[in-house]
């Protein structure tokens, strides 16, 4: 499943020595998921702005910028 030599550096690592591997990896997991759902919510309102506008907010996008972008 993991490359030997990935997991040996994990282990190696105080915070997975502290808490173990299994806790580290979950905490892994989480963030990317969280990270996966925050962008495709950006997406979704890039999406929608784009489609059908929104004439109050003119020019504003080039003002702006998307959070991770």
């Amino acid at each position: 499943m993991f490359d030997e030599r990935l997991l040996k550096e994990l282990d190696a690592d105080p915070e997975v020595k502290r808490d173990g591997r299994s806790l580290v990896m979950r905490r892994a997991v989480y963030d990317y998921l969280r990270r996966k759902r925050r962008r495709a919510i950006a997406e979704a309102y890039r999406d929608a702005y784009e489609e059908r506008g929104a004439p109050e907010l003119d020019g504003w996008a080039s003002q702006g910028s998307w959070p991770g972008s």
